[in-house]
């Protein structure tokens, strides 16, 4: 058996997802006169690399979006922290607050105010963490099998756990958005779990990073006039604060980030 075409097929599928191409098993095994197996079998491969995220049929490119939590905590702290400041003033005393998995919302812990007695519910094993450490929050745990890459817990039993929740104000975490797409993510089992936290919250709030403007992910979690308010860097460009605007969202600009 000659080892060198597999390979040589494999390397062009790890072109395609570097150059920011999702990939298709069905697709790939038609081009490639192969089964889907055997397909899937090199996209594992591509995987255990970390050359590419697998979903549902295929595989989608790693971006810093869709890098395991534990990989993205450290990444644009002072970017995180500067959209973190900006929503306290959107929290009012007493609220039940839900906070997605998600590095940005990781960074809202430490400033949230002492005196405003807040509880704090969440399905991320990091964020809870941070909430631990504060004496002055109550925390809630949403439970269930932990998902790596989300970094928290997103299957049914979660779901089933915050459908019993009734939250003042969520932030929700958004692996991609736009005025089109909405908010999206790359899994499904975090997309079903995102609307459930949607469903059951009063008001929510996403902290948008400028590199989720840039990123695309397959499973909408909810169009963009569904979620109340969005908070986004100070450089995000102006066409794309006016389409968001537009398309029926809240919006505010965070300050610029210490460092700058």
């Amino acid at each position: 058996m000659n080892d060198e075409l597999p390979l040589a097929r494999r390397d062009e599928i790890a072109n395609r997802l570097a150059q920011g191409q999702p990939v298709v098993a069905a697709a790939l095994a038609v081009e490639f006169n192969l089964s889907e197996d055997a397909i899937r079998r090199d996209l594992r491969a591509l995987a255990a690399e970390g050359r590419c995220r697998r979903v549902y049929g295929g595989a989608l490119p790693i971006t810093p979006a869709s890098a395991p939590m534990a990989n993205r905590m450290d990444v644009a702290r002072e970017r995180k922290s500067a959209l973190a400041r900006s929503a306290v003033p959107l929290i009012q005393p007493g609220e039940l607050l839900f906070l997605d998995s998600g590095s940005t919302n990781l960074a809202l812990v430490d400033l949230l105010p002492e005196e405003c007695e807040l509880t704090v519910a969440t399905n991320s094993i990091d964020i809870a963490a941070a909430v631990l450490r504060r004496a002055d929050l109550h925390l809630i745990m949403i439970g269930g099998s932990v998902d790596p890459a989300v970094g928290g817990c997103v299957d049914a039993s979660a779901v089933q756990n915050v459908e019993q929740l009734n939250i003042d104000r969520c932030f929700i975490g958004s692996c991609a958005i736009s005025p089109k797409g909405g908010i999206s993510a790359f899994g499904l089992a975090d997309a079903t779990f995102k609307r459930a936290v949607l469903a059951a919250s009063q008001h929510s709030v996403v902290l948008a990073i400028t590199d989720k403007f840039n990123t695309r992910a397959p499973h909408r979690v909810a169009a963009i006039k569904a979620i109340g308010c969005v908070i986004v860097e100070h450089d995000l460009p102006r066409a794309e604060q006016v389409a968001l605007s537009k398309a029926g969202l809240s919006v505010l600009k965070a300050e610029p980030p210490a460092s700058l």
